[in-house]
């Protein structure tokens, strides 16, 4: 049965999307079945696995509405073992369609119901916000990767973000569990980043992945080509950043 794993964080730029790309290339690579969700309008996960966003007819919006089901949406993606549930600008109105809805925070949860044992792994890459897209996210999700950048307001709305757990394990999803949190864009030579290092180990201890993901040129420049770190360059500190990240999930979950 897959695990389904929400990459959230209302923070824009702290490496979701960077994350959400790459954790389920490297778990491809290491022969695991990995779905990956684009749930943020902007849509830079589907085009970051070199899908063409401009011809995604049915996407994360039709499958929220439940006017179609997962496997009609699903495409392959530039990844081995990787497939994607890909999204479009329209995405952007869904928040308002939901809201009247019943169970508006479960339409993705039983959306799932019929792929999830399909895949090894789902993985869901978040908007950058708490709204209903984010929640139905977590409302649907075993687990949650919370990607936090080695910069000077890292913790700043973290806070904000556990409140926001917690309040979904309390009402819509009490099976809900951290995965870890993830530290990006670290680089050694900042004494500030190696401050939010200790910061972050010191407080969250257990919780904090040993997995730390350096700034890494070939990591930002992967996605113009719509390809992972993996396919766009295998050496680089990005790709064995994340091949590492990927093993421990893999061990955490000891499948």
């Amino acid at each position: 049965m897959g695990k389904i794993i929400a990459i959230a964080n209302q923070k824009g730029g702290v490496g979701k999307t960077t994350t959400s790309i790459n954790l389920a290339a490297s778990l491809g690579v290491l022969e695991k079945k990995v779905l990956l969700i684009d749930a943020d309008p902007q849509a830079n996960a589907t085009s970051g696995l070199g899908i063409d966003v401009e011809s995604v007819e049915i996407g994360t919006y039709q499958i929220l509405e439940h006017s179609y089901t997962p496997k009609d949406a699903i495409v392959a993606s530039t990844s081995p073992n990787v497939w994607v549930l890909p999204a479009h600008i329209d995405l952007v109105a869904i928040e308002i369609e939901l809201v009247d809805k019943d169970k508006r925070e479960y339409m993705l949860k039983q959306a799932l119901e019929e792929v999830k044992d399909d895949y090894d792994y789902i993985l869901i890459d978040c908007a950058p916000s708490l709204g209903l897209l984010t929640l139905n996210a977590l409302t649907a999700a075993d687990s949650v990767i919370i990607p936090i950048q080695c910069e000077y307001f890292a913790l700043e709305g973290l806070g904000k973000l556990l409140n926001t757990i917690k309040s979904v394990q309390k009402i819509h999803n009490p099976e809900l569990d951290i995965e870890g949190l993830l530290l990006t864009m670290f680089d050694s030579r900042l004494r500030l980043s190696n401050q939010v290092v200790e910061e972050v180990q010191k407080h969250f201890s257990d919780m904090v992945f040993k997995s730390i993901i350096q700034r890494n040129v070939k990591l930002s420049e992967a996605p113009s080509f719509g390809e992972s770190i993996i396919n766009f360059d295998a050496t680089s500190k990005g790709a064995s950043n994340y091949l590492s990240l990927a093993n421990e999930v893999i061990q955490k979950n000891n499948n």
